[in-house]
C-alpha cells in the first residue's frame, strides 16, 4: 500500500517521514523531488507470536510511505499531484504547533484555516483534471461514444458537481463498472484521506471538532517513544500520557484499515511475518502473497486461528485441543489467521 504524505510548507511532514520510516529526508533534496520510505505498521500480534514461536527475527506488515513536494498556494500543483495520484490514500499534515524557531507563512499558526487551504487545493486539482477529461470525451463524442465513455462521463459529471457543491474532498459512491472507468485518473478526492495534526505536546487530546480521520500527532512526544529501549518502556511511558498506542501507529494502522485490508500470519522457527491482504480475500490470494508459486499450486491452507493459539501456547496443543483447521480454495480469510500453506508446482 503507497501512502502519499501531503501538507503546507512548515508543517512538519518531513519529521513525520523521518519518524515514520526511519529514513532522514536528504538536504540537498530539490524543489519538486518525492521520496519513498517504508513504515513497519507495529502489530502487538506480530511481538505475541514471537514471544511464542521464539524465532529467529520477525516482520511486520508495511505501509510506502511517498513524501511528496510542499502544497503552496499559486505553485504547479503538478509537484505533488502527480505522486499523490499514484497513491492508494493521502496523508494530510497540518500544523498546529507553535515554535519562535520555525516560521509559519500565512504568519500564525490556525489548524482550521490550513486544514481549509488543503482541502480547498485538493479539490481544485481534481477539478482541473475533470474538466481537462470532459472537454475531451465531449471531443471524442462527436464520432460516435461508446458505451464505456458514456459510463465514464456520467460518473465524472457527478463527481464533479458535488466537488463543485461541497469544495472539499468528498468521495462519490460508484458502482464497480463506474470506478472501473474512472481509475486511470486517481482523483484524489476520490481515495481516503487522513489529517494528522501536528501538535504540541500538551494537546494530544482528541477534542470535539476532531473528526474521525483526524489524528493527533507530536513528534516531539513520537521521538521520545522511539528513543527508548524496549517496548515495556515505550508502553510505561505512554500509559503515562494517557496513550494506548503512539500516535503514528495510529495513524498507520488507520491507513491500513481505511483501504479494506487486514493481516495473516506465517510462523516458523526461522521466522513470525505479517503479510497484507484484501478483506474477502480467498486462501489462494492469500498464498500468493506469500509466493505466486504457491498460489499457482495451491493445495490446501492449514489455518490456525490467532487466539486458539495465544490460549494453547503452542501449535502442538492446538492440533491436539481439535481447532487445527484444513481449508480449501473456497475458505475467506479472516483477519489473524495463521497460516501454512500446502501447494505444488
Amino acid at each position: 500500500m503507497k501512502v502519499a504524505l501531503l501538507g503546507l510548507e512548515k508543517s512538519g511532514k518531513k519529521t513525520f517521514f523521518t519518524l515514520l520510516t526511519g529514513r532522514e529526508v536528504p538536504a540537498g533534496l530539490k524543489e519538486g523531488e518525492c521520496i519513498e520510505g517504508i513504515a513497519p505498521i507495529r502489530d502487538p500480534r506480530v511481538d505475541v507470536l514471537a514471544g511464542i514461536c521464539k524465532p529467529e527475527r520477525k516482520k511486520y506488515a508495511e505501509n510506502i510511505v511517498v513524501l511528496c513536494p510542499d502544497i503552496k498556494e499559486g505553485s504547479d500543483k503538478k509537484l505533488w499531484m502527480e505522486p499523490a495520484r499514484k497513491s492508494d490514500l493521502l496523508c494530510v499534515v497540518v500544523r498546529e504547533f507553535s515554535s519562535s524557531q520555525v516560521y509559519h507563512p500565512s504568519g500564525s499558526v490556525d489548524a482550521g484555516r490550513d486544514m481549509k487551504a488543503a482541502e480547498s487545493e485538493l479539490v481544485l486539482s481534481d477539478l482541473m483534471l475533470l474538466e481537462t477529461r470532459l472537454d475531451r470525451l465531449g471531443k471524442e463524442k462527436r464520432a460516435g461514444q461508446t458505451p464505456k465513455q458514456a459510463l465514464e462521463e456520467k460518473a465524472l459529471l457527478r463527481i464533479k458537481e458535488r466537488l463543485e457543491k461541497e469544495m472539499r474532498p468528498v468521495a462519490v459512491e460508484l458502482g464497480q463498472q463506474e470506478q472501473e472507468a474512472v481509475k486511470s485518473l486517481g482523483l484524489l478526492c476520490q481515495k481516503p484521506v487522513l489529517w494528522a495534526l501536528n501538535v504540541d505536546e500538551d494537546r494530544l487530546a482528541a477534542e470535539p471538532g476532531d473528526g474521525p480521520n483526524v489524528f493527533r500527532v507530536s513528534c516531539l512526544i513520537e521521538r521520545e517513544i522511539m528513543g527508548l529501549d524496549s517496548d515495556a518502556e515505550r508502553q510505561e511511558y505512554m500509559k503515562s500520557l494517557g496513550l494506548e498506542a503512539s500516535g503514528l501507529d495510529r495513524l498507520n494502522q488507520s491507513a491500513y484499515s481505511s483501504l479494506g485490508l487486514m493481516s495473516f500470519y506465517t510462523i516458523g522457527e526461522d521466522e513470525v511475518r505479517a503479510w497484507t491482504v484484501c478483506k474477502g480475500a480467498a486462501a489462494p490470494t492469500a498464498a500468493g502473497k506469500v509466493h505466486t508459486d504457491i498460489e499457482r499450486g495451491f493445495i490446501r491452507a492449514e489455518i490456525i486461528k490467532y487466539d486458539d493459539l495465544v490460549a494453547a501456547g503452542s501449535e502442538a496443543a492446538v492440533k491436539a485441543a481439535g481447532k487445527y483447521q484444513v481449508k480449501g480454495r473456497d475458505y475467506v480469510m479472516e483477519d489473524g489467521d495463521i497460516c501454512h500453506f500446502r501447494f505444488n508446482v
